[in-house]
């Protein structure tokens, strides 16, 4: 069976050289441009289609780049190491993002790719937070006991969208 990551076209960008070798070494099978800063990417979105951006969130404005790449129907992952953060996190989904990677899960970044493409290739947004499954163990070590409660409407709405209710599950029973 063939790889889902095999030959995708992904931009990346980093004001980090070793993210963007690691990267590209990490993700050989893809075809691949990056990017060191906004004004880069920003030129190669308005020149190319991809598949998908990795997006760092600071230093090279990744959150303007986000918005670029929701206007070009590009889905982003959002990927960082100096704002990780629980309101960095929701500023991300809310703004697009289809996922948020710590880079210290950086070896992973090929699993989280996977889940992005194949929920976007069958069209079923509801199985789109598996990456939060993921990670949901690392975020509440890394930001602490009840740390959704600050956005506590916005978790509410997405875990109602994301994950099935009880009745759902018994209902498919």
């Amino acid at each position: 069976m063939k790889d889902v990551l095999e030959g995708r076209r992904i931009l990346i960008v980093d004001d980090e050289p070793d993210i963007l070798e690691t990267l590209a070494e990490i993700l050989d099978m893809c075809l691949i441009d990056t990017a060191p800063d906004f004004e880069t990417a920003q030129k190669f979105l308005n020149k190319n289609t991809y598949d998908l951006a990795i997006l760092d969130i600071m230093g090279v404005r990744g959150y303007d780049l986000l918005e670029l790449a929701n206007e070009r129907d590009i889905p982003a992952l959002m990927l960082t190491a100096h704002a990780v953060s629980a309101d960095n996190l929701v500023k991300s989904i809310k703004g697009g993002a289809q996922s948020y990677l710590p880079k210290d899960k950086i070896s992973d970044i090929p699993i989280y790719i996977r889940d992005i493409l194949e929920v976007r290739e069958k069209g079923d947004s509801e199985k789109g937070a598996k990456w939060f499954e993921r990670l949901e163990p690392y975020f509440d070590k890394k930001f602490g006991k009840g740390w959704k409660q600050k956005d506590r409407e916005f978790w509410e709405i997405f875990d109602r969208k994301y994950h099935a209710r009880r009745e759902e599950i018994e209902n498919m029973m």
